[in-house]
C-alpha cells in the first residue's frame, strides 16, 4: 500500500501544477479527475488499515484506521466539490476569468492536498505543520473574490486561526518536553514513540498540553469560545470553499485533537481528557443551537450548524462507551457528506436568487426542481432525520451516552439537537417550501443553474442514505478498528 500513500501525496500536487497552465475548461476536468482518484485511493486503503495496526513510508508518512476514517470524508468532499465547482463557477470573459480560474483551482487542489496529507503524517509536529498549511491556503481562498466582506472575513480568520495555532504549537512543544522525561533530550516524536512512553510522562505537563491542544486546534475546529471566525469565513468564501471548510477542515482539526487525546489518556487516564472535551462540546452545542434560531443569511445558518456538530463530536468523545466512539467516527464521515451537500444546495439557491438573505428567498423548491428538494433533504440529514447517516451516528452517540454514568449529558445533547432542528427546519420551510411569488417566477424562471450541481448533490445524498441504511461491511470494520485505537488509550 506504500504506492497508494505516495499517490495520495503526489496526485493533487501534479493537478495543482497542471491547473496553473491549462485553460479553465481543462482545469475543471483535471480537478474532478484528481478528486475522484483520491477518493478511490482512500477507499483502497480501508482493507489494509483494518488488517494492520499501521502502515508507514519512511518516518514521515504513517496511516492507521483512525487516519483513514478522516481521509475518507476529505477525499469524498474533494471529489464532489470539484464537480460542484465546475458547474457553480461563472467566470468572466477574457484574461480576468483565466486569472481567477488559475488562482481558484490551484488553491482548491492545494487546500485539498493539505487536508488529505494531514492524517497521513507521522507525529504531532508534522501534523501541526500541515494544519498550518491549510490555514494559509484557505485564508487566501476565503478572500479570493476580493470583496470588502471577504477581505474582512479572511483577515479575521487569519488572526484567530494564527492565534489558535500558536497555542497548538505551544501544546506540541509541551508534549515533546513531556517525552524528554522518558526518552531523553532528543527523540523522534512519532505517534508510536509518544504512545509507548506516555504512561511515564509527567502528568501536570500532559494536562497542560491537552488543554492547550483542545483550545488551539479547537479554534480551527470551531469550538466555542474560539469559533468566531467561522460564520464570517463560511459566509463570505466562495461556496465550494465553504463546503470544504465545514465538511473537511473542521474534521481535520478534530483529528489533531484526537491524537493528543490518545497520548493524554494513556498518561492521565480517561477522566481529565474527557472532561475537557465535554466542557468545550457543551458550550459549542448550546450556543450554536440558539444562534440557529436567529440567522438571516443562508450560509451563516449552515456555518452555525457546523459549530453545533463539532460540539456533538466533542461531547461524544466525552462518553466512556465504545459505542459512542464508533458513533463519533461515523459522524465525522456523515457530517462531511451532509454539510457539503447542504452548501452545494445553498450555492444553487444563492446563484438563482442572487442573494443569501433568507428574507429574499421564497419558493426555492418551485424554482429549482432538483437542487431545491435535495437541499431540503440535506437539511433533514443535518437534523438527524432517518434514513440518513447522521441519524445513525447520533443514535450511536446518544445510546453510548445513556450507558455512561453521566447519562444526563446525553439528555442535554438530545434537547439542544432538537432546538437546532427547529432552527434549521423553520428557515428551510420559509425559504424552500413556501409558494413561489408570481413576480419571482416571471423574473427568475424555473430551472437549474447547472446540472453538475445536481450531480454533486445527488452523490452526497446517496452516500448519506448508504451510511444511514447500512454501513458497508469494510467501512464498519474500519470504524470499529479506529474506535479500538482510541479505546486502547483508555
Amino acid at each position: 500500500m506504500n504506492h497508494v500513500l505516495l499517490a495520495i501525496v503526489i496526485v493533487p500536487v501534479v493537478t495543482s501544477i497542471a491547473t496553473w497552465w491549462t485553460p479553465p475548461a481543462i482545469s475543471k476536468v483535471v480537478t474532478i479527475g484528481s478528486g475522484i482518484a483520491l477518493f478511490l485511493l482512500a477507499l483502497a486503503l480501508i482493507p489494509s488499515a483494518t488488517a494492520h495496526s499501521y502502515l508507514a513510508v519512511g518516518s514521515v508518512l504513517r496511516v492507521d484506521a483512525l487516519s483513514v476514517v478522516f481521509l475518507v470524508p476529505t477525499t469524498f468532499l474533494y471529489a464532489t466539490t470539484s464537480i460542484f465547482a465546475a458547474g457553480y463557477l461563472h467566470l468572466p470573459e477574457g484574461e480576468a476569468g483565466r486569472r481567477y480560474a488559475r488562482r481558484f483551482f490551484v488553491g482548491l487542489n492545494v487546500f485539498c492536498w493539505s487536508m488529505a496529507v494531514a492524517p497521513l503524517v507521522n507525529g504531532l509536529a508534522l501534523l501541526w505543520v500541515m494544519i498550518e498549511v491549510t490555514t494559509v491556503i484557505s485564508a487566501l481562498l476565503v478572500a479570493i473574490d476580493d470583496t470588502d466582506g471577504a477581505t474582512e472575513a479572511a483577515w479575521k480568520y487569519v488572526i484567530l486561526a494564527s492565534l489558535g495555532l500558536g497555542i497548538a504549537l505551544f501544546a506540541t512543544i509541551i508534549m515533546y518536553y513531556a517525552g524528554t522525561r522518558f526518552f531523553g533530550s532528543s527523540y523522534d516524536p512519532s505517534y508510536n514513540k509518544l504512545l509507548s512512553g506516555a504512561h511515564a510522562f509527567p502528568k501536570d505537563v500532559v494536562r497542560l498540553a491537552d488543554v492547550l491542544a483542545v483550545l488551539g486546534f479547537g479554534t480551527k475546529m470551531g469550538l466555542v469560545p474560539v469559533h468566531t471566525w467561522l460564520p464570517d469565513a463560511h459566509s463570505e468564501a466562495p461556496t465550494p470553499i465553504s463546503a470544504l471548510l465545514s465538511g473537511a477542515l473542521l474534521a481535520t482539526s478534530f483529528y489533531a485533537i484526537l491524537r493528543f487525546f490518545q497520548v493524554s489518556v494513556r498518561c492521565l487516564g480517561p477522566a481529565f481528557p474527557r472532561n475537557v472535551l465535554l466542557i468545550f462540546g457543551l458550550a459549542s452545542l448550546v450556543l450554536a443551537a440558539f444562534y440557529l434560531l436567529s440567522q438571516r443569511d443562508l450560509k451563516r445558518l449552515l456555518a452555525y450548524s457546523s459549530v453545533e456538530h463539532m460540539g456533538i463530536l466533542a461531547i461524544g468523545m466525552s462518553f466512556s462507551a465504545p459505542l459512542a466512539i464508533v458513533g463519533v467516527l461515523l459522524h465525522v464521515i456523515a457530517h462531511g457528506a451532509a454539510k457539503g451537500t447542504a452548501f452545494f444546495g445553498a450555492g444553487s439557491v444563492a446563484r438563482k436568487f442572487k442573494s443569501k438573505d433568507m428574507a429574499r428567498i421564497r419558493g426555492g423548491v418551485g424554482l429549482l426542481p432538483w437542487s431545491g428538494p435535495m437541499l431540503v433533504l440535506a437539511v433533514l440529514a443535518l437534523s438527524a432525520m432517518p434514513p440518513f447517516g447522521i441519524f445513525r451516528s447520533e443514535f450511536l452517540i446518544v445510546a453510548g451516552g445513556l450507558s455512561d454514568p453521566r447519562d444526563a449529558i446525553a439528555a442535554v445533547l438530545v434537547v439542544f439537537v432538537t432546538v437546532a432542528f427547529f432552527g434549521l427546519s423553520w428557515f428551510t420551510t420559509k425559504t424552500m417550501l413556501s409558494p413561489v411569488p408570481e413576480r419571482e417566477r416571471l423574473r427568475l424562471g424555473r430551472g437549474e443553474t447547472s446540472w453538475l450541481i445536481v450531480v454533486a448533490m445527488a452523490v452526497g445524498l446517496v452516500g448519506l442514505v448508504i451510511l444511514g441504511v447500512h454501513v458497508p461491511g469494510q467501512l464498519n470494520e474500519l470504524l470499529q478498528h479506529a474506535a479500538s485505537q482510541l479505546e486502547v488509550a483508555r
